[in-house]
Order: C-alpha cells, then structure tokens, then sequence
C-alpha cells in the first residue's frame, strides 16, 4: 500500500509541475495576445507590467506549484521507505492539496468576476476600464488547444490520486 501511495503522490506532484512548465512555454504568447486584447480596447498594455499581471511562470505562478510537488515527493520518498510519519502526513497534505485544487478550479470557472473585481480593487482607472471578458479569452486563446485537455487530466490526477493517497495510507497504517 506504501508503493500505490508514492506512486498518486508522485503523479499528484508531476500534475503540479506541469502548472509552471505550461505557463513558461506558452506565456509569453498569452501575453502578447492579452496586450493586442487591450489595444483593441484603447487600454496601454503597460497597464498590466505597472500593476504587476503576469502570464508567465514568474513568482509564485512557479513558487506554490513546485512547493506542492515538493511536499508531495517528500511523502512519497517516506511511503517508498515505510516511514510510519507518511501515512499522517499524507493526511494532512493530500486532504490540503484537494482543498487547494477545490479553490483552483473555483478560480478557474469564477475568473472573470474575480479579475473585474482585483482590476477594480487596483485603484487604476486605466486598468478598471479593461473588458475582463475579452481581455481573458485572448489570453487562454493563445494557448495551444491540448492545453485545455491538459488541465482536465491535471484536476483529474490530482483530485483522483490524492483520493488513491488517502485510501492507500489508510490501509498502509
């Protein structure tokens, strides 16, 4: 039970990696799609750099993932090595990694209102001008089609293996 725990811990850490991995990749055309968005708009696309938005794998775009990966790797290596602390620590942080992945796809399916609401909360008039709508449909549009598959099988690994991690540190004891 130990193995069939690392191992949906280790593809719960793959799933995480690939967050930044995308991002670093395809940001900079997200990016450039976004900044066209806002020109369209009459809106100076230095609004997003003078306010720091960011499409790309920076700060903690790239931070809070690979720490996920890294924590979830760190409990897999005490599951591989049948340390008794893997199962209560896969407790904790699979049940953690569920409730963040919970609020990642609310952010996800809630992006607009969220985005109207920090671009206003900003206090740049420029910035509170933008057409959210538009301005976020550029921007997921310039990432390549299998990017939104991607992301499903993502939620669906994390959601699953984790379930797999619980249940097999359960019965691991």
């Amino acid at each position: 039970m130990h193995l069939l725990a690392a191992a949906a811990q280790l593809l719960v850490a793959a799933a995480f990696v690939s967050i930044p991995l995308v991002r670093h990749r395809f940001g900079p055309a997200a990016k450039a799609a976004a900044e066209a968005e806002l020109r369209r708009q009459d809106v100076r696309p230095a609004v997003l750099a003078e306010n720091g938005l960011r499409f790309d794998a920076g700060g903690h775009e790239t931070a809070a993932p690979v720490a996920v990966a890294a924590v979830m790797t760190a409990v897999a290596a005490l599951h591989l090595a049948a340390v008794g602390l893997a199962t209560p620590l896969t407790w904790v942080f699979s049940s953690l990694v569920i409730l963040m992945n919970v609020a990642i796809v609310h952010s996800n399916r809630t992006a607009v209102a969220s985005v109207e609401k920090a671009f206003r909360r900003k206090g740049d008039p420029e910035l509170a001008r933008v057409e959210v709508a538009p301005f976020l449909r550029a921007a997921e549009d310039a990432f390549p089609g299998w990017v939104r598959l991607q992301t499903h099988v993502r939620h669906t690994l994390v959601f699953l293996g984790s379930a797999v991690a619980l249940a097999a540190a359960s019965l691991a004891g």
